[in-house]
């Protein structure tokens, strides 16, 4: 078992954003002096007019506890970087913060690096936005290039936006010293978030992480008035444009993961694509005509860039069916048997099958980390028909995800590791294997971010979107499905079926006392010793460092998994099934896991005792 408790659209020129900095320095007391002081340090540094008139308003109308939530707390880096609602406050994406966080990296990246001066930073910027609290993901990325143009650093900021992985790719592409995304990804459309990228290319982690973090701390009264300048991008010889370099280099290199052209050009398969209102429509049709393909045809309602999200509940294909119907129902119409959708930053991809029968199978994370582990080691088998190279072979996932690769690995005599939740891990590993002639040819996390080959160490949407398109195109010269592929890889390598889901809690106290029980469930510093009448045999806690594992004790039997997100508040919990080679009783394998399943809710989380909301399906 893992427990982690992690801390945690241009809107066109600044619209009266930016107001007098001493304009009603002053308002009404809240009636404590400490909430008195952090409002006051507020409004002193604040010159978006927008969140200053939030802040204004919540003293106005005597919200205290909205306001000490707001302004007596800090963000601090998760799995994904600094992620929050937008709006006024020391713990949200805002101009300010956004300042302050880049004032941080600026004086940490200046004395870790002596050549920072000269290799700069990458920017980069996604589709979100906000006109209640004036922000948008466009002018928080140039406010941020404005605090490093004021100190003579280079900025290689995008014109427009881009997919996520474009900003580390960019960062090792031009030698920078580092990158920044400024993206929630496929967070509720309140949320905004910072995403720092070191000069390897990988998410920054410990201890940078916690260095950047004390940084910004120091440095958290805005320097200047240029770093308030977002118009300084459009004047300052400092300032480069990427874009039109790192397209081309992106779309070239995607090519090597290309291996079936002359089969693509000819592909009779239909595809649709959803963007999820996000960047990637153009970026994706690119990456078709890059291996041959006839560009996917594009949700109409979802293509063009909307930070209202407005046609989902919810940004996330990884919620499956109930997300994707625009996508499944012009797939209908269209007669396309795929249907591909990325979320709006262009780092996940979803993808759902026309079956046999009728309907659509939407595969899980795990389910497409099984095909294209199984694809990525088919192709480089095939030009790599000498066993003794397998030997440099990496595929890793992180250790919430299915134990897929695992099996491929045993029977395939390719290595396989597992890295801690979130991609940042998986990326600084890539690092680390490739600094001793190592490759990494797949890599994946369950919650549908995948890495095919590694021309960029993070989750890619858009290239596994295009690699998925040609392996559903192999597949049906060969008169199979994905699904039908699926089945042949679980008869080789053994079922592995798992279940993935979360409960969220809006309180962290009650997070808190959930796994402070678990730890003492059978008395103090006692974990579990059944579930669901199962016993457990091997627990694992990531926070504490507890470890009850023995040497080479293998996933065969069921694996289960508790952690809390560290972007959203969720508890996630994670079970699968892992079979022998040869036991195909599917149908008898997902019954005794969902048993496991719920017991594993019932008995450790307890929803209804704890007012947890269970997923809407």
């Amino acid at each position: 078992m893992l427990a982690s408790l992690p801390l945690s659209v241009s809107m066109g020129d600044n619209n009266g954003v930016n107001g007098d900095l001493n304009a009603n320095l002053r308002c009404q007391s809240t009636g404590d002096p400490q909430l008195d002081k952090a409002v006051d340090q507020w409004l002193t540094w604040d010159k978006n007019r927008r969140t200053r008139a939030q802040v204004e308003a919540l003293v106005a109308a005597g919200r205290r506890e909205d306001l000490r939530t707001r302004l007596c707390s800090r963000m601090s880096f998760g799995t994904a970087g600094l992620r929050a609602p937008m709006g006024a406050g020391f713990n949200r994406i805002n101009d300010l913060t956004v300042i302050q966080s880049t004032q941080g990296l600026y004086s940490y990246l200046s004395r870790y690096f002596p050549d920072f001066s000269s290799r700069g930073v990458v920017l980069g910027f996604d589709t979100r936005g906000q006109e209640e609290s004036g922000c948008s993901s466009q002018r928080l990325a140039k406010l941020a290039a404005a605090v490093m143009l004021s100190r003579d650093v280079p900025v290689h900021l995008f014109s427009t936006f881009v997919p996520t992985p474009y900003v580390p790719y960019a960062v090792k592409k031009l030698g920078a010293a580092a990158g920044v995304m400024i993206t929630a990804s496929h967070n509720p459309k309140e949320d905004n978030g910072y995403k720092v990228y070191w000069c390897n290319g990988a998410q920054i982690s410990s201890p940078h992480d916690k260095e950047i973090l004390q940084s910004i701390e120091e440095q958290l009264e805005p320097w200047s008035a240029s770093c308030w300048e977002e118009e300084l991008v459009e004047r300052c010889s400092l300032r480069t444009d990427p874009l039109t370099q790192i397209n081309s280099c992106y779309m070239d290199e995607l090519t090597s993961l290309c291996f079936h052209r002359d089969q693509n050009r000819s592909c009779p398969l239909k595809f649709v694509h959803s963007s999820f209102h996000g960047v990637g429509h153009a970026f994706v049709q690119q990456a078709f005509h890059a291996f041959g393909f006839a560009p996917p045809i594009p949700v109409p309602e979802q293509k063009d860039p909307d930070p209202n999200f407005s046609s989902v509940r919810c940004p996330n294909p990884e919620e499956g069916e109930s997300v994707l119907e625009l996508s499944l129902l012009l797939a209908e119409r269209e007669n396309a048997c795929i249907v591909l959708a990325t979320d709006p930053d262009a780092d996940r991809l979803a993808v759902a099958e026309k079956s046999d029968g009728c309907g659509w199978k939407v595969f899980t994370g795990n389910e497409l980390a099984a095909l294209l582990g199984w694809w990525m080691f088919f192709n480089w088998k095939e030009a790599h028909p000498v066993p003794a190279d397998t030997q440099k072979v990496y595929m890793l996932a992180t250790t919430v995800s299915s134990k897929i690769l695992q099996a491929f690995a045993r029977i395939e005599g390719f290595h396989y590791e597992e890295t801690l939740p979130g991609f940042k891990w998986i990326g600084n590993r890539i690092h680390e294997l490739s600094k001793t002639g190592n490759s990494v040819i797949f890599a994946f996390e369950e919650s549908i971010g995948f890495l095919c080959g590694s021309m960029v160490p993070e989750k890619d949407g858009v290239s596994s979107a295009v690699v998925v398109a040609e392996m559903a195109a192999y597949l049906h010269n060969k008169k199979l499905s994905l699904k039908q592929q699926l089945h042949n890889i679980y008869q080789t390598y053994g079922h592995h079926v798992s279940k993935t889901s979360y409960v969220i809690c809006n309180d962290p106290p009650t997070i808190q006392k959930i796994f402070s029980r678990i730890r003492n469930f059978d008395g103090d510093a006692s974990y579990p010793k059944t579930c669901g009448g199962v016993r457990i045999v091997h627990i694992r806690d990531v926070t504490t460092g507890y470890d009850s594992s023995q040497p080479d004790c293998r996933s065969n039997g069921i694996v289960a998994t508790l952690r809390t997100s560290g972007t959203e508040p969720k508890i996630k919990y994670y079970t699968e099934y892992c079979a022998a080679p040869g036991n195909s009783e599917a149908s008898r394998l997902e019954e005794e896991l969902g048993k496991i399943t719920t017991a594993l809710l019932d008995e450790f989380l307890e929803p209804e005792r704890n007012n947890l909301i269970r997923r809407r399906v």
